[in-house]
């Protein structure tokens, strides 16, 4: 059975866009194609396909 696309759409600050659209231009993909990368994998990995951490103060100093 086909599945027709739809759009989906999301905000995000203007720099960090430009910056990801650069990126993924890097890497021979456009915005859709990675966004549809990270939600395959989501949904195959049963969760966001990296880990999320909260860097406390701390550890951000030790690094530096």
């Amino acid at each position: 059975m086909f599945l027709p696309n739809i759009n989906v759409n999301i905000r995000m600050d203007r720099e960090l866009k430009q910056q990801a659209e650069k990126l993924f231009s890097s890497l021979g993909l456009n915005m859709t194609t990675a966004v549809n990368i990270f939600m395959r994998q989501a949904v195959k990995q049963g969760g966001i396909p990296f880990r999320v951490l909260i860097e406390d103060e701390e550890k951000k100093e030790e690094k530096e």
